[in-house]
């Protein structure tokens, strides 16, 4: 490459990275360009692109901020493009499936906030477990009414059984969190595997024999051809009577229409969701509302030393990239 590498980062990461940035890529000719300054002027010779959480804000996929998508067209418009890092575990917004098929290189941060969203689907499952939803809505009525009697005494964690559909950092965090409160794992993968730790092993193909034994099916799966609508009805109606469903994968995997039923029905005892599959949910939606739903705003790898942790993978990444080596957490 003749021209110094072209790397296009907002204008915050280029202040707080930037002597970072050069002990990176010390010997190797880099020229920092704002994303501001790049669309502005509309350039057409990047290389390289780190989207920052600040860079996305809070768009979602399904609505896109316009100045995310000036950043988003900017990148279409560069045919030089050859690698962009994203802050985000997976890579389905549309922009990036289409820079993978030209060809370009889309690194994730897969890892880096897998403790933070483990907790948040452990802190989901434990308040449905300990019927929080009821104790809220009491306490909105200022009512004073022990979980007692039929359908409101909570069930023991031990003993239970928790299906992971997805077996990557999320998934493994989760498994050794659920294993210690006494639950049995079950992990659902895409390739066949021993037990380990006491976590049974099943492929997806395998999946529908152990929902009948399921009392918390996990969703921590990426958005892929396997997973997406994976969760519909027939899937639903063979847990068992009072499973619950938690969502911290993708809002796709699970087709909401016909998990709105189930949940009406009383079929399943309730679920914690923080993935649509439209974001943010329509305020019409009836999610918001049923008693046995829990709705968080896609928040559950949302932690304050994510920013640390995604830099520091850029920054990996990047040393990797002009040293010509190859990149890790290279999205498929």
């Amino acid at each position: 490459m003749s021209h110094p590498r072209r790397l296009m980062l907002s204008q915050k990461m280029l202040d707080q990275l930037g002597p970072r940035i050069l002990q990176h890529t010390q010997g190797h000719a880099v020229e920092l360009v704002s994303i501001e300054s790049a669309v502005a002027a509309q350039r057409r010779d990047i290389d390289a692109v780190f989207i920052s959480r600040e860079v996305t804000g809070t768009s979602t996929k399904h609505e896109v901020h316009p100045e995310l998508q000036a950043c988003y067209d900017l990148m279409l418009a560069n045919a030089g493009l050859q690698w962009v890092h994203i802050h985000s575990a997976g890579a389905d917004r549309p922009v990036y499936q289409a820079l993978q098929q030209r060809g370009v290189q889309v690194t994730t941060s897969s890892g880096a906030n897998a403790r933070v969203v483990a907790a948040m689907a452990l802190a989901g499952l434990l308040a449905l477990n300990k019927r929080f939803p009821i104790l809220w809505a009491q306490q909105q009525r200022r009512e004073w009414v022990p979980l007692l009697g039929a359908g409101r005494m909570p069930r023991d964690l031990p003993g239970q059984t928790a299906t992971i559909v997805g077996w990557g950092p999320i998934g493994q965090e989760l498994a050794q969190l659920l294993s210690t409160l006494g639950l049995h794992v079950i992990a659902v993968r895409t390739q066949d595997a021993r037990p380990q730790g006491g976590v049974e092993m099943v492929r997806f193909e395998q999946m529908h024999t152990v929902l009948p034994r399921t009392d918390w099916l996990v969703l921590a799966c990426p958005l892929t051809a396997t997973t997406r609508g994976l969760v519909n009805a027939q899937v639903l109606q063979a847990l068992p009577q009072g499973a619950h469903l938690i969502n911290v994968a993708r809002g796709e995997v699970v087709v909401q229409d016909e998990l709105i039923p189930v949940l009406q029905s009383g079929h399943l005892g309730g679920a914690f969701l923080d993935v649509f599959e439209h974001e943010p949910l329509p305020a019409t939606s009836p999610l918001w509302t049923l008693p046995n739903v829990m709705v968080t705003p896609h928040a559950a790898g949302h932690s304050d030393g994510n920013a640390q942790r995604v830099n520091q993978m850029f920054l990996d990444n990047l040393q990797r990239w002009v040293g010509d080596q190859a990149l890790r957490q290279v999205a498929t």
